[in-house]
């Protein structure tokens, strides 16, 4: 298969950067599901951006450098933020359902998140991501320029060194895809190769994100010799709905936006229905992520809680209706009648603010090779991602990436050598790969999650390299599936992400170490170079 662009992943990111490339280049995108079935799809709260003159982007970025612990890029910063309002257009102009406020500058309504100092989050009730993600996969399914390949799974990418060229800049020109439903893999040649496949939640136990959520590009970049940065912070949610039916249901951030209130559950005594905030931050429900989590997690563990509740029955039942019916509904079906009762919460995986080492245009330190969204590490996110600013970055660098790879000169296609499975044979224990998937996951939970030390984190790097001893063997072994591909990159991103934990000895952001309590007065990002296999 030969295209100008080959896109992994079907996310905003994705479908943005092919429907912005389209008009002029040949472009595939591979998703190892459906399109609908990543993260962006899920996304509840909406879109940050500057779009009334009560705003301003010095407040915006304000809001962003705080949130992200003094990590931030400034620069990139500045440059997805500056271009929000254009972002917005453009969805608008391809149809986007946004809530609708006539009262409003713009003729939208405009939520506030907790971390923003103004309403400026933009918003399709509270099924934001999937009012995108159908408005953007009906026209990118309909365009004559784009193949999609669902249900194809990206192994590695292949670069010129593999090809027996000596150049000391290798370059990517292309990747191999299993075809999951038939097993068969194919040889896909690209000019530009973009990593557009979300974060890594499935890391870890519990988590907000989609099954697909599996660290996939960001492993693929790291074995083909890209840097990558700031894995120890992985954004858990505050809120994820605690209910033995309700898998990964997320609780928006907006609920708190909108003044639902955290209370101690009927399980705290005495105490039960008291606000606990207050006790941590001034900023209360609408501090930053980080703070609210770990709050919650302190309050459970220090009254043995198994979650605390969220508590927004106070507003008029009509308001809840119409700005959360996909909270009301999915709750009332369980049992719980959020215009009456409290929602029981607990903190979940929820975003990768790490990943491949980019520019502002997508670009890695392999040439012809790009990542954009949840996968990419731009700067903008810092030690922690201020709410609805992932899918307004999804946005920005998705066209910044389209007009760099535009811009560059047409080339010769490389003759790429077939996918080898002579000397495999089928697997004889898949079982194996489904109990080392459960042992990493519950590790990772347990020793590197909202709280950390440098012996929990130690304990998770031993397991981690003998089961990456086990999982190499089975993989050069056996032939692949898809199980063991994300299983395979699974345990590539957990490495990386104790690496950087053990790296950080201070705590800042979404990393805290009982070890290491105190903030460093400066700042540094971790960066990771597979090179120097620090």
């Amino acid at each position: 298969m030969k295209f100008d662009v080959a896109i992994v992943g079907s996310g905003l990111a994705g479908l943005s950067v092919a429907l912005h490339l389209a008009k002029t280049r040949k472009v595939a995108v591979i998703s190892k599901k459906e399109l609908l079935d990543g993260a962006s799809n899920w996304a509840q709260g909406g879109i940050a951006a500057v779009l009334d003159s009560g705003d301003s982007h010095d407040q915006h970025i304000s809001d962003t450098l705080i949130a992200g612990g003094g990590l931030c890029d400034e620069g990139a910063t500045r440059f997805i933020i500056e271009h929000g309002r254009e972002a917005i257009d453009w969805l608008i102009e391809q149809g986007v359902p946004f809530t609708r406020d006539d009262s409003a500058e713009l003729g939208f309504h405009l939520t506030r998140e907790g971390g923003h100092s103004q309403r400026r989050i933009i918003h399709a009730a509270d099924a934001t991501g999937h009012a995108v993600q159908v408005t953007l996969e009906e026209k990118v399914r309909s365009h004559p320029n784009i193949t999609l390949l669902e249900h194809h799974y990206a192994i590695d990418v292949i670069t010129t060194s593999k090809l027996g060229d000596q150049s000391p800049t290798p370059r990517c020109v292309g990747l191999y895809v299993q075809d999951v439903k038939t097993g068969k893999v194919h040889t896909v040649s690209a000019h530009h190769t973009v990593m557009a496949t979300g974060g890594a939640g499935k890391v870890y136990l519990y988590t907000t994100n989609p099954d697909t959520a599996t660290g996939d590009g960001i492993a693929m970049a790291w074995r083909a010799g890209c840097r990558v940065a700031n894995m120890e912070f992985m954004q858990f949610h505050p809120t994820c709905l605690y209910h033995p039916y309700a898998k990964s249901f997320l609780i928006t951030e907006a609920v708190r936006g909108e003044g639902g209130v955290l209370k101690l559950p009927a399980e705290a005594g005495n105490a039960a229905g008291t606000r606990f905030m207050q006790a941590h931050d001034e900023r209360m429900e609408l501090a930053p992520r980080d703070v609210v989590a770990r709050a919650i997690d302190f309050e459970m563990k220090k009254r043995g809680l198994d979650y605390v509740e969220l508590d927004i029955s106070h507003q008029p039942p009509e308001f809840l209706k119409e700005h959360f019916p996909t909270i009301y509904a999915k709750c009332l079906e369980l049992g719980i009648d959020i215009t009456k009762q409290a929602i029981p919460v607990v903190p979940a995986v929820h975003f990768t603010c790490g990943g491949i080492v980019t520019d502002t245009t997508g670009r890695t330190d392999l040439p012809g090779l790009y990542a954009v969204g949840e996968t990419a590490y731009t700067g903008l996110h810092g030690a922690n991602r201020l709410a609805s600013n992932s899918l307004l970055e999804c946005l920005v660098v998705g066209k910044a990436a389209a007009q760099h790879i535009a811009s560059q000169p047409e080339a010769e296609f490389r003759k790429l050598p077939s996918w080898d499975e002579s000397r495999v044979s089928d697997a004889d224990e898949e079982v194996v790969i489904a109990h080392n998937w459960d042992e990493l996951r519950r590790f990772m939970w347990n020793y590197v999650g909202i709280v950390r030390t440098t012996k929990r984190l130690e304990r998770a790097k031993h397991r981690i390299r003998l089961l990456k001893e086990e999982i190499d063997e089975y993989y050069a072994n056996f032939r692949i599936s898809n199980n063991l591909l994300e299983l395979r990159n699974l345990v590539e991103v957990a490495s990386l992400i104790v690496n950087s934990a053990l790296s950080r000895r201070e705590s800042r952001g979404l990393h805290f170490s009982r070890d290491y309590p105190d903030t460093l007065p400066k700042a540094l990002a971790t960066v990771l170079s597979p090179k120097r296999k620090k």
